[in-house]
C-alpha cells in the first residue's frame, strides 16, 4: 500500500463516510474528528468546478442535490467535496474528496427473474478476474500509468467490471475505476491453508457443497485466526468504503479458508447495506447472501437449479495461449484450454460466448467473470500477456461479444 507522512493538527478529520442515496436526491456525510472542544465543519459540494452546496455539517444532516447526474460505467460522472474542519475561528484542517450518485441492488425484472441492479435498472455486468500482479513488481504495481492501462484496456475491450481477485490495491486503483466508469467487486485476501482437492476440485465439480462450520475441514481451525479475517474483513470495507465504484464484497472463494460464511455475508451486509454480498464465490455455497455465485471452467456452463438468488457466473473460461518470449517460466505454463495462435483463442472465446453465455442471459445469468485480464506468472490464461506487450484475442471481436451481453 501507498504511505506517506503528512503534519496535521491536534484537532483533524481523522476519517469520513459518503453516502449517496439516489431515491432521495440526497447525500450524508460522517466526519471522525479528534477534537474534545467545540468544532465546526464546512462543506462545499461542485459539480464541474461550480458550487451547488455550502453550509456547515452535522451527523445527521441530509444535504440535498437537485437534479443528480448518476454514476454509471456509461457515465462515471463525481462530484468533489472540500470539508475544512475550525476549532473556534482556527482552520484546523482541510480535505478534498469526491462521491457519485449510484446505488447497486438486487431486484426482479417484469419476467420475475432476480437481476442486479444499477439505479433501480436490470444492469448485466460482464467482468475480468483482475489478480493484480506485474512482472516487474509481484503485486506492486510500477506506475500510475501501468494501473490505468489495465482499467482503460478492459473498458475499451467493452467490460464494464473487474473482479479484484484476493488483493486489496492502493485507493489510487479504485480512484482510476470511479473516473473511467468500472464496476469493481472486492475479494477479501484468503487466508488458511489449501484445503486439498477433494474440497478444493472433484465435490464442487460434482455439485457437492459441504458446510463450513467445520473449521478443521476447511483449515480454519484456530479461533484466533478466525477473529483476526473478521477484523481484517471489516477494516478492509471501511478503508474502501467510499469507493464509488465498489458494488460487490466477496468475503470468500472456492473455500480457501472459508468458515460461517452464512453468518459472515449476513453481517458484511449489515454493515453495508449499499453493496451487494457474494458470500461464497465458486465452491462451497452456503446459501448466503446474496448471489448464486458459480465457477465453471473446461465443462458447459448450465442454469443451476432454481434459486431465488441472482445467478453470476463469477469465474469462467481462462482460455490460454503461450506467447513466446513473454512468459514467466516458459517450463511451467498453466491454463484450462489451450491454444498455438490468436486466431483460434479468439474463435473458442467467441464460441463460448455465442454458445453458452448468451442464451442463459434471458434465462437469469446476471454477471460473468471471465478469467483473465492478464497472465499472472505461471498462469497463461489472460487477454494480455504478464508483460502487458501482447493482447491475445482480437480486440473488435471481444467488444462485439460483449455489446451482446445486455438485458
Amino acid at each position: 500500500q501507498t504511505v506517506w507522512l503528512e503534519p496535521v493538527d491536534e484537532c483533524r478529520i481523522k476519517d469520513i463516510k459518503i453516502f449517496p442515496d439516489i431515491d432521495e436526491s440526497s447525500v450524508r456525510i460522517l466526519t471522525d474528528v479528534t477534537s474534545t472542544g467545540n468544532y465546526t465543519v464546512k462543506v462545499v459540494i461542485s459539480e464541474n468546478c461550480r458550487v451547488i452546496y455550502t453550509g456547515s455539517l452535522s451527523e445527521s444532516e441530509v444535504i440535498r442535490i437537485e437534479n443528480p447526474r448518476l454514476w454509471s460505467p456509461e457515465e462515471p460522472f463525481l462530484y468533489d467535496v472540500q470539508l475544512k474542519l475550525f476549532c473556534g475561528d482556527k482552520l484546523c484542517d482541510r480535505v478534498e474528496s469526491y462521491f457519485g450518485m449510484r446505488k447497486f441492488g438486487i431486484d426482479r425484472d417484469d419476467k420475475g427473474i432476480p437481476r442486479l441492479t444499477l439505479n433501480n435498472k436490470p444492469y448485466f455486468q460482464k467482468g475480468l478476474l483482475d489478480q493484480g500482479y506485474w512482472c516487474d513488481g509481484g503485486m506492486t504495481p510500477p506506475t500510475d500509468e501501468a494501473m490505468i492501462f489495465d482499467i482503460e484496456t478492459a473498458r475499451r475491450m467493452g467490460f464494464n467490471m473487474i473482479r479484484k481477485h484476493i488483493k486489496v490495491e492502493p485507493l489510487r486503483w479504485y480512484y482510476h475505476c470511479d473516473r473511467i466508469g468500472m464496476i469493481v467487486w472486492q475479494d477479501m485476501v484468503s487466508g488458511g491453508e489449501y484445503i486439498g482437492s477433494l474440497y478444493a476440485g472433484v465435490l464442487p465439480n460434482l455439485g457437492i457443497h459441504v458446510k463450513d462450520s467445520a473449521y478443521r475441514r476447511f483449515k480454519r481451525d484456530k479461533e484466533d485466526w478466525r477473529n483476526e479475517f473478521k477484523n481484517e474483513l471489516f477494516e478492509m470495507i471501511d478503508t474502501l468504503f467510499n469507493s464509488v465504484s465498489i458494488g460487490c464484497w466477496v468475503p470468500f472463494n472456492e473455500g480457501w479458508g472459508q468458515f460461517d460464511a452464512e453468518k459472515i455475508g449476513k453481517a458484511v451486509k449489515r454493515y453495508d447495506p449499499s453493496r451487494v454480498v457474494d458470500h461464497a464465490s465458486g465452491w462451497h455455497d452456503q446459501n448466503g447472501p446474496e448471489l448464486k455465485s458459480v465457477h465453471k471452467y473446461i465443462l458447459p456452463v448450465h442454469l443451476p437449479k432454481s434459486d431465488d438468488r441472482p445467478f453470476v457466473l463469477s469465474e469462467f473460461g481462462g482460455y490460454s495461449m503461450i506467447v513466446e518470449d513473454h512468459v514467466w517460466n516458459r517450463k511451467k505454463c498453466f491454463g484450462y484450454r489451450m491454444f498455438k495462435n490468436k486466431a483460434g483463442l479468439t474463435a473458442a472465446y467467441a464460441k463460448l460466448i455465442e454458445k453458452q453465455i448468451i442464451p442463459l442471459v434471458s434465462k437469469g445469468l446476471c454477471a460473468t467473470v471471465y478469467t483473465q485480464i492478464s497472465d499472472v506468472e505461471n498462469e497463461v490464461n489472460g487477454l494480455l500477456t504478464y508483460d502487458r506487450d501482447i493482447q491475445k484475442m482480437d480486440e473488435a471481436v471481444v467488444r462485439a461479444l460483449n455489446e451482446r451481453l445486455i438485458l
